[in-house]
């Protein structure tokens, strides 16, 4: 937790929009400039791994396939964010189009292949030819002989984001090299470089550095891009230092390649961090606050409308939209003045002024107060209502809220205690009683982190909204049985034993974006959806194929035994003995009323099938009914609405 390198804000997905300020929601757009380079080491393939799967990408084509996917995702998911690429180290030269008129090259082999602009179409096919066609990238990729400097290439991509995105709360620059030392016998290159990235960290910029390693060399952050690279440090003077993290080697041994792993590590990074709720007070003690954010890490993704779009005209438009208040009786327009909320109570309205409405709905300031500790323990997995949320130290209202947090989060993790808080998330919120779960942090193979460490809100159910779970019926397998599905289970465990949920998207949502792709970018329909949820059949056949038919014949064999066990035991007039080895134990099991020994004549099958046939099943009494349906091994429980269905589909379906 010393290690402050380690506290990354977390990548977000967008919150509901009802739970989100209005304003801030329409501004918080993302701009993203890529900026790749392009040299004769960035041109060379690594080596194959493995003779079987060869890496075919250079880093450059990697890198550029890289922002042709981001953008085909953004332009449908992200449609008013900006997004451009900028290759710095070419033969050629070329800037925005009005440095172009006047003749002037201000920045000197860098080549601006899209500018920053919100994607469309165009923008979309060109990066498409250049990533597919190789003749084109050859004639473009051609590395210059003279060095380039990187202050230049820093200060072109600010005068982008100056000139292109002057106004978005998040603008990040993200840098594809596999240089780590581009001035090692030039110093005022270097510190000129550095001033220029300490001009864009103060315009708001945020500089991402991917970098590629070698198999014969590592990356290493420490010979120039330590003084390029802002890590996020708390405002603290009296905390510890950042600490460079090393990047793992591109070509590993496992044959991962070199487009899969630079994708994966440009996604952990393309989705802007959006706070659920910023600089809320966290109050530890009596007159003891400190300020955190809160995000939430897991939500279902959805495909979301945008806008209508009006068809019947000469070319489509976006409609605008108007809400009018309509009364049911005489079809007027209601005024707003007119509308007045009220909660009926004992037959009666009672009406509420829009003051007296905001005085019930306020449960005092958001903020988050712990009341007490408990011990992990006590927490049960069935206490959580909905999605927990993630919370994060900020120094924006109190100084030193990192060290103060990171403190707390080391002592519930060493104690094994969560603290119990009252939550209130935003103003007129509802209030929560959360629990406050340290949550310690998560590194891939590779070192790169998955999980931030830091806290977990979790809401904490009230006395009414737990409920009795319905009974149900107990059946114990025998041990054999038991013994024989462990062996299947084993068999079809996961590589490693991990489940990670980014290499299973939503096939629905992908297919929807699939189609809107196609149909923006002019493109045949595709004609089924890629969908990776679906198991794979002749792998598991292949492993546990054998061993699923053996415990189907153990299953079959076991279940004659204990039919047998019961047709005697009933004939003789005794109940099975509880607590034989083989016994397969019913607990919990209603006893379902007959119509035995109230007087009721039982119903035969010739019967019933001929009330069927003359539609008077629903005349017959409901012990009855129960009495039949039992007989023949169908389910008794419902209305005899239900039970009158039960017996019809019966006969119906012969």
């Amino acid at each position: 937790m010393a290690d402050e390198n380690k506290w990354k804000p977390p990548g977000e997905e967008e919150e509901e929009e009802e739970e989100l300020d209005e304003t801030a929601y329409k501004s918080a757009k993302d701009a993203v400039l890529f900026v790749i380079e392009v040299s004769e080491s960035m041109l060379t393939a690594p080596p194959p791994v493995d003779a079987k799967k060869q890496e075919r990408d250079t880093p450059t084509s990697a890198a550029l396939k890289c922002a042709y996917a981001l953008m085909q995702q953004r332009i449908i998911s992200n449609p008013n964010d900006m997004m451009g690429v900028l290759l710095y180290g070419t033969e050629q030269s070329k800037f925005q189009e009005e440095e172009q008129a006047r003749g002037t090259l201000a920045y000197p082999h860098c080549y601006l292949l899209t500018d920053l602009d919100i994607p469309a179409a165009e923008d979309v096919k060109a990066l498409r030819s250049l990533v597919e066609d190789e003749e084109e990238s050859k004639k473009l990729l051609v590395p210059s002989k003279d060095r380039v400097s990187m202050a230049n290439v820093l200060f072109c991509a600010n005068q982008i984001f100056t000139t292109k995105a002057p106004n978005f709360n998040s603008r990040r620059l993200f840098i594809v090299t596999d240089h780590d030392d581009p001035h090692e016998k030039d110093k005022a290159l270097k510190s000129s470089a550095a001033v220029r990235a300490k001009d864009l960290y103060d315009l708001g910029v945020i500089i991402e550095l991917f970098p590629i390693s070698r198999p014969n060399h590592e990356f290493d952050r420490s010979k120039f891009y330590d003084d390029i690279i802002y890590n996020a440090r708390p405002m603290d003077p009296e905390a510890p230092a950042p600490i460079s993290g090393t990047t793992a080697p591109t070509s590993t041994s496992d044959g991962i390649s070199l487009l899969h792993s630079l994708l994966s590590s440009i996604n952990s990074k393309a989705v802007a961090r959006r706070a659920l709720f910023s600089s809320v007070p966290f109050e530890i003690g009596p007159g003891f606050k400190i300020s955190v954010k809160g995000y939430i890490i897991f939500k279902r993704q959805e495909p979301k409308r945008s806008c209508y779009v009006w068809l019947e005209g000469e070319k489509p438009q976006i409609a605008a939209g108007v809400t009018t208040q309509m009364a049911d009786d005489t079809a007027r327009t209601v005024e707003k003045v007119e509308i007045k909320k009220a909660y009926k109570f004992g037959g009666e309205q009672i009406t509420f002024t829009p003051e007296e409405v905001s005085v019930l709905r306020h449960f005092g300031d958001p903020g988050i107060r712990i009341i007490g500790f408990k011990p992990q323990s006590m927490l049960p997995v069935w206490a959580n209502l909905k999605q927990s949320t993630f919370i994060y130290p900020s120094e924006d209202d109190y100084v030193g809220s990192t060290r103060v947090f990171s403190a707390l989060q080391q002592k519930l993790l060493k104690d094994k205690k969560i603290a119990v808080a009252w939550f209130v998330a935003r103003k007129n919120a509802s209030p929560v009683v959360a629990a406050i779960i340290p949550g310690a942090e998560k590194l891939d193979e590779n070192g790169a982190q998955i999980t931030p460490p830091g806290m977990w809100l979790c809401p904490l159910p009230f006395a009414d909204d737990i409920r009795q779970n319905p009974e149900t019926t107990l059946i114990r397998a025998p041990d054999t049985l038991i013994d024989s599905m462990r062996v299947v289970v084993q068999q079809l465990q996961l590589p490693k034993a991990v489940y990670d949920p980014h290499k299973y998207p939503n096939p629905a949502l992908q297919w929807h974006y699939r189609i809107l792709q196609a149909m923006a970018l002019e493109e045949d329909l595709p004609e089924k959806p890629e969908d990776k949820t679906i198991p794979k059949y002749k792998q598991i056949d292949k492993r546990a194929g054998s061993y699923i038919i053996d415990w189907g014949h153990e299953l079959h064999r076991r279940y004659e035994e204990w039919r047998k066990e019961n047709e005697s035991s009933a004939v003789l007039g005794k109940r099975p003995t509880p607590g034989g080895k083989d016994e397969i134990a019913v607990r919990g099991a209603k006893k379902t009323k007959t119509g035995e020994g109230d007087g009721t004549p039982e119903i035969d099958d010739a019967q019933m099938k001929k009330a069927f046939e003359k539609q008077s099943v629903g005349k017959m009494t409901i012990p009855q009914l129960r009495t039949w349906l039992q007989s023949k091994g169908m389910p008794v429980s419902g209305k005899k609405a239900q039970l009158v269905e039960r017996v019809e589909g019966h006969f119906e379906q012969k």
